[in-house]
C-alpha cells in the first residue's frame, strides 16, 4: 500500500491531501495509518522528517468526523502534546490543511504568550487541541480547559519531552484524562525512560518502526573538523566562505552561545539569527519566517528550539558544539536532506568534546570522517588523545601549515561547551550533564599555524571530503 487513496480515509480528507501535493505515502505513513484507523493505541518510531504529523493526524482526523462538531464547552474530543512552542505551531498548521474542508473546530495552546486568547478558544469547546505540556496543564488545572472528553491522544517527540523534564506534567495531564481512549505515541528513539512511559500509558499497543533507533539520514554526508576551542568562531567564519553552504542550521549547546555565535556572524557581514527559549515567541517565529523566505543565511539554534524548524532547502548542519547526547546529533543532522534532498553536517569538535564524538560514532554505528583541509586542523590535533596525531594534511602546501608540535608538555583541555559559555538555565532547554563527568579547564591554543584565506569552493557539496582520515 503505497497511495492515500487506497487507505479509505474520508472523501474531504483526500481531496485535502491532493491539493497539497501529496499522492504516495512515507514508510511510517503505510505502518502507522492503517493501525490508528483500526482503533488500537501504537508506538511510532521514526526519524525527523518522515511524516509522523500526517501519519497521525489523517486517521485521527478521521476517526473524529464520525461525530463531527459535537463539543461541549472548554472540552477537547482530541489532544496532541508536543515539546515546543514551534511544533505545537507547525503540527496545527499542518492539522488545518488536512481539515479544511471538514467543520472542525482547533485550538492551540503553548507558553511564552497571552493565556487571554487560548482560553477564549476553549470556552466553545474544540475538536482537537494542541499544546505544550506546562501551559496545558495550567489551563487545565485553572479550570479553563476540560480533558474528560478526549477519546484521542498523541504523544509527539516523547523522546525530546521526557529529556526536558515534562515528565511530571505529563502524568498529571494523563491524570485528568479519560482511562477509554485511544493513544498514539511518536518518539525518534526509545530509550528505557520512553518505554515505561509507553507501558503505563497504552493498551497493547501496536509498534511500528521505519528505521533502526539513532539511525542518521542516509542521504546526510557527515564530517568533523578537529579545532581548539577558542578557535571554533573563526573556522565558521573560514567555512561559510562557501558558497554553496546557502542556507545553514547552526547549532549550540545553549541560548547565551546561540546569541554570541549570530551576533558574530552578523558583525561579519553574514545574515543570521537566533533562536531558543529564550525569546519570545513572536521573536523566534519572526526568524524562523526569515530563514524559510531566504532573508537570513544561517540560523543559529539550541537542540530544544530546533525541534520546531521544518524548512526544507537546509543545505548544511553545523554542529558548533557538540551535543553531549548521541541522540540529538541525529536530530540535529536531520534538519537537512529532507524531502528527498541531500544534505551535509560539519562538526566542529574541540579535545574536551572527542568523549561525546566516541559516543555518537558508538550509536550511530560508524566512523565519521576526518576533514582535515582546514587551517586550524594540525591545532586541533595537537592534543594528548589526538586521534591521529601522525595525519598530515591533504595539501602541505596550501597555508604553509606547520608540523604537529614535538616535546614539552601538552595543553591541558578546556572546559565545557565553547561559542558563549555559560550553563543552561533550566526549564525548556536544560540539557543535562556531560556524560564524561567535568572537564579541566586551561586555554585554548594560540594563533593558526596556517593562512585562513583558503579557497573552500565547493569543498563542503556533499560526497567525499578532499581528505580525510581514520582515527
Amino acid at each position: 500500500m503505497t497511495n492515500f487513496a487506497d487507505l479509505g480515509l474520508r472523501p474531504p480528507i483526500l481531496r485535502a491531501i491532493e491539493e497539497a501535493g501529496y499522492k504516495t505515502m512515507t514508510p511510517i505513513q503505510d505502518l502507522a495509518i492503517p493501525a490508528v484507523m483500526a482503533g488500537k493505541d501504537m508506538i511510532g518510531v521514526a526519524q525527523t522528517g518522515t511524516g509522523k504529523t500526517a501519519a497521525f493526524s489523517l486517521p485521527m482526523i478521521h476517526l473524529l468526523a464520525s461525530a463531527e462538531g459535537k463539543r461541549k464547552p472548554k472540552t477537547a474530543r482530541s489532544l496532541i502534546i508536543a515539546p515546543t512552542r514551534e511544533l505545537a505551531i507547525q503540527i496545527s498548521e499542518n492539522i488545518q490543511a488536512y481539515s479544511k474542508h471538514m467543520h472542525f473546530r482547533t485550538a492551540i495552546v503553548y507558553g511564552g504568550a497571552s493565556s487571554k486568547p487560548q482560553i477564549k478558544q476553549m470556552m466553545r469547546g474544540v475538536d482537537i487541541l494542541i499544546a505544550t505540556p506546562g501551559r496545558l496543564l495550567d489551563l487545565t488545572e485553572q479550570k479553563h480547559i476540560n480533558l474528560r472528553e478526549v477519546e484521542f491522544l498523541v504523544l509527539d517527540e516523547a523522546d525530546r519531552m521526557l529529556d526536558m523534564g515534562f515528565i511530571r506534567d505529563i502524568k498529571k495531564i494523563v491524570a485528568y484524562l479519560p482511562r477509554q481512549r485511544q493513544t498514539v505515541l511518536f518518539s525518534a528513539t526509545m530509550p528505557a525512560s520512553v518505554t515505561k512511559l509507553a507501558n503505563s500509558l497504552l493498551r497493547n499497543p501496536v509498534r511500528v518502526e521505519v528505521a533502526p533507533a539513532a539511525t542518521t539520514a542516509e542521504k546526510v554526508d557527515q564530517h568533523v573538523l578537529m579545532v581548539p576551542k577558542g578557535r571554533k568562531r573563526e573556522l565558521l567564519k573560514h567555512v561559510l566562505k562557501d558558497k554553496a553552504i546557502e542556507r545553514v542550521l547552526i547549532f549550540t549547546r545553549t541560548k547565551h552561545g546561540a546569541n554570541k555565535v549570530a551576533r558574530f556572524l552578523d558583525d561579519r557581514g553574514i545574515r543570521a539569527d537566533a533562536i531558543h527559549g529564550n525569546k519570545s515567541q513572536n521573536a523566534r517565529q519572526k526568524a524562523l519566517a526569515n530563514f524559510r523566505e531566504g532573508k537570513i543565511r544561517a540560523l543559529v539554534a539550541t537542540d530544544v528550539a530546533a525541534r520546531g524548524i521544518d524548512v526544507d532547502g537546509v543545505t548544511h548542519v553545523i554542529n558548533f558544539e557538540i551535543p553531549n547526547e548521541p541522540e540529538s546529533y541525529v536530530h540535529r543532522i536531520g534538519r537537512t536532506a529532507r524531502a528527498g534532498a541531500t544534505g551535509v553536517s560539519l562538526s566542529f569538535c574541540d579535545h574536551t568534546e572527542r568523549a561525546f564524538l566516541r559516543d555518537i560514532e558508538k550509536t550511530i554505528r560508524q566512523k565519521i570522517p576526518l576533514m582535515m583541509d582546514h587551517p586550524f586542523h594540525l591545532e586541533g590535533m595537537d592534543t594528548p588523545d589526538g586521534f591521529d596525531e601522525n595525519a598530515k594534511p591533504a595539501n602541505n602546501s596550501r597555508g604553509g601549515r606547520g608540523k604537529p608540535r614535538s616535546g614539552g608538555k601538552p595543553r591541558r583541555p578546556q572546559g565545557g561547551g565553547g561559542g558563549g559559555g555559560g550553563k543552561p538555565s533550566g526549564g525548556e532547554e536544560a540539557s543535562g550533564k556531560p556524560r564524561s563527568g567535568k572537564p579541566r579547564r586551561g586555554k585554548s591554543g594560540g594563533k593558526s599555524r596556517g593562512g585562513s584565506d583558503h579557497n573552500l569552493s565547493g569543498q563542503f557539496k556533499g560526497g567525499k571530503p578532499r581528505s580525510n582520515a581514520g582515527r
